[in-house]
């Protein structure tokens, strides 16, 4: 719980800045309580609101009008979570914010990183074999998957979402104030996935650049850029590879 009102700190930081100055709220995501319960009690006049099994905490903090959304874990969660948010609470921008898995050698526990991209690394190809010939889970490989999205009617496909730019730039400037640890900016990795394995962690920071790994960002960011509201995943390292 400290490391996450450590890393929470920063998002705290944000709502000082001109830009989150807006009459339509930010919604913050969490997949768990323990990434949530913080910005809760942060709240002032708060309302709960529960939509099939997510719910949401409306409120203000330094005056600015919040959503706290609690997405639960996984893919499938964030973006049923990101959908109903949008569709009932109009957010002007989405911080999608939790614990991760450390991928980069040269970060630690309690570091933060500032997703420039996130992508669903979660996707498996595998050759053919005859019946009886076996399983062998060593030779299946990670592919990166194109995500598809309609946008004014035309089919576009996304290897990666990208950071709002500008949203991207006031959370570097404000993350000199964090002194927990570096902040970092880099690419996360989604997947329904808890990889522990350091050979394989390490496989995919030299492969695909990635920081760290959690289980919601890019799924998040798929919802928010078909909607076309800027988005920007952070997340701190609960975990290291080293």
């Amino acid at each position: 719980m400290l490391l996450l009102k450590r890393g929470l700190a920063l998002i705290a930081i944000l709502f000082s800045c001109q830009i989150f100055a807006q009459s339509q709220p930010i919604l913050v995501q969490g997949a768990m309580d323990i990434e949530t319960t913080t910005l809760i009690n942060a709240l002032d006049n708060k309302k709960e609101t529960t939509m099939g099994s997510w719910t949401f905490w409306q409120g203000t903090i330094a005056g600015y009008p919040v959503v706290v959304s609690r997405t639960e874990v996984g893919i499938a969660n964030a973006a049923a979570a990101t959908t109903l948010a949008i569709e009932h609470f109009k957010p002007k921008l989405i911080i999608n914010q939790g614990t991760s898995g450390g991928h980069n050698p040269k970060l630690y526990r309690g570091d933060i990183v500032l997703g420039k991209t996130s992508f669903n690394m979660g996707a498996y190809q595998v050759s053919f074999k005859e019946k009886g010939q076996g399983i062998h889970p060593e030779n299946w490989q990670n592919f990166a998957v194109t995500m598809r999205l309609r946008e004014n009617g035309k089919l576009v496909e996304h290897n990666e979402f990208a950071a709002d730019s500008h949203l991207l730039t006031v959370v570097q400037q404000q993350a000199e104030s964090y002194n927990k640890g570096k902040v970092v900016t880099g690419i996360i990795g989604t997947a329904d996935e808890w990889n522990r394995e350091v050979d394989r962690i390490n496989w995919f920071h030299n492969t695909y650049g990635t920081s760290v790994e959690e289980m919601e960002t890019s799924s998040a960011a798929l919802v928010a850029q078909a909607y076309n509201i800027p988005f920007i995943g952070i997340r701190i390292l609960g975990s290291d590879p080293n």
